[in-house]
């Protein structure tokens, strides 16, 4: 009986064993070489270690560890013959020439166009995400067209943009591919711009800075319990990144998007914008963004613009010189005014600029000096 029993167990322990040979080894055929060369997207990545049995990616605060052969939380970065790869460098997977008031960036060449790209991936899991197809998606979900830095360049001249944004899904995610663009269009005179949730840590952050001319932040709300459930990340990690970027003096515009019933109490709103004022400065522009029922949150309604207008108010008498309401054209709150002598200084109709009444960098009216690139 016990002769019997005993074949079958050592069968399964070989098996067993087997199955742990095969799966240790397996990296072996995903070697470094085959796995470059079969992809041109794949470029080991910026800002990791290696520790234990494996790599410690060090690109934003989640620090996530990877065994080899997985992924980081954001599907892209993969540790493979221990090493970590971005598996998006040139992936793009969209590709359009925006007005750059739709990303929205008010305070750098208004009337101008982008030239807008983006990869999959993101770092976050935002459950009202407006393109969650690239940001929840994994790049082998092909779309695509591989577009190098130099190209990218190239296309931007031709196309008579006056600037790159980085934008759509989470630029953090594909740094190298901006990094080493944004370093090629600030030798050629393009201004480069990083739409981006600001989820990224210090030394990959100002080592990027000098190629950015403006970075827009989207400030998902100012309550630690909320972005936690529907962010997917610790607001205070956000609130470094804008303070960072205050500190190297760079032009930042903020973006809050309202979302009835989740971020829009007007208390909450008050103390975002008085936390801006005293950290950032009263001509740190902040939009006030309508929300379209979109991904997971599709049950809730659209923001009502009397909720836009309460939080434009309250931005406004906390001393912001600068605030929008977006996603609804066609109000006065669209515009850019003077905050000195009140004239109206860019007038705009949803993504077009009507005129502009500000002469190198100044009030044409007063002479009061405008933040931002004009």
């Amino acid at each position: 009986m016990k002769n019997n029993l005993l074949l079958p167990i050592t069968f399964l322990v070989l098996n067993i064993l087997l199955a742990i040979i095969f799966i240790t080894t397996l990296p072996a055929y995903f070697n470094e070489k085959i796995f470059i060369s079969k992809n041109p997207a794949i470029k080991e990545a910026l800002f990791y270690e290696k520790k234990d049995h494996g790599v410690k990616c060090n690109l934003c605060p989640r620090n996530c560890f990877l065994p080899e052969g997985f992924r980081g939380k954001c599907r892209v970065r993969i540790n493979t013959g221990g090493k970590l790869y971005t598996m998006v460098y040139g992936r793009a997977e969209a590709v359009h020439v925006d007005p750059v008031e739709k990303k929205p960036v008010y305070h750098l060449k208004p009337g101008t166009e982008a030239f807008s790209i983006a990869t999959k991936g993101c770092n976050l899991r935002c459950n009202f995400c407006q393109n969650w197809q690239l940001s929840q998606s994994n790049p082998e979900n092909k779309n695509t067209v591989f577009l190098s830095p130099k190209e990218i360049i190239q296309l931007v001249k031709q196309t008579g943009s006056e600037s790159i944004a980085y934008t759509y899904s989470e630029p953090i995610v594909f740094y190298e591919y901006v990094y080493e663009t944004a370093k090629l269009a600030k030798e050629s005179g393009i201004y480069n711009i990083l739409v981006s949730a600001g989820y990224i840590n210090e030394k990959p952050l100002e080592k990027i800075l000098p190629y950015l001319d403006v970075i827009k932040i989207d400030l998902k709300g100012f309550n630690k319990e909320f972005y936690k459930k529907f962010v997917g990340c610790e607001l205070e990690d956000i609130l470094k990144t804008l303070k960072i970027l205050k500190k190297h003096d760079k032009l930042t515009e903020i973006v809050n998007l309202i979302i009835p019933g989740l971020n829009d109490d007007m208390e909450e709103i008050k103390q975002m914008c008085k936390w801006i004022y005293e950290n950032l400065g009263p001509d740190t522009p902040l939009f006030f963004s309508r929300f379209f029922p979109n991904y997971l949150l599709t049950n809730l309604p659209a923001t009502d613009f009397e909720t836009l207008k309460r939080a434009y108010d309250i931005a406004r008498k906390q001393g912001l010189d600068y605030v929008y309401i977006g996603n609804v054209p066609g109000t006065q709150y669209e515009h850019t005014y003077c905050p000195k002598c009140g004239k109206l200084l860019v007038e705009r109709y949803g993504y077009t600029v009507l005129q502009n009444n500000i002469v190198n960098g100044n009030c044409k009216f007063c002479g009061n000096k405008i933040p931002g690139i004009w």
